[in-house]
């Protein structure tokens, strides 16, 4: 097999358990996920040059990379509804921070 597609599909791999990762809650298991594909996109950056790819294997990467961007969008489905939870709570914390500061210097 073509080593450019072997990279490929193994990327896929990793968002597709991304994706399980984060429709099941899992955090700190897409965190470290996300670890391993940052790690490996980097590593296929210097492999993925070269001799143009034969038509099969244009096809099979094009197929290859519409799923990780499909796999991509659903982990954004649901992590930016966690991620604007987080931002709400760091948010009211702060306030409360402020106020409770603001207050106990006054007395």
């Amino acid at each position: 097999m073509d080593p450019v597609i072997e990279n490929y599909e193994f990327l896929s791999s990793i968002t597709a358990q991304m994706r399980v990762a984060a429709t099941h809650g899992q955090w700190d298991q897409l965190v470290e996920l996300e670890k391993e594909c940052s790690r490996h996109v980097e590593i296929m950056k210097t492999q993925d040059v070269g001799i143009p790819p034969d038509e099969n294997t244009r096809l099979r990467k094009m197929e290859l990379i519409r799923k990780i961007l499909a796999d991509d969008a659903e982990i954004r489905n649901h992590t930016e509804p966690w991620v604007a939870q987080l931002q709400r709570i760091m948010h009211s914390t702060g306030q409360e921070r402020r106020l409770q500061q603001t207050y106990s210097s006054e007395y």
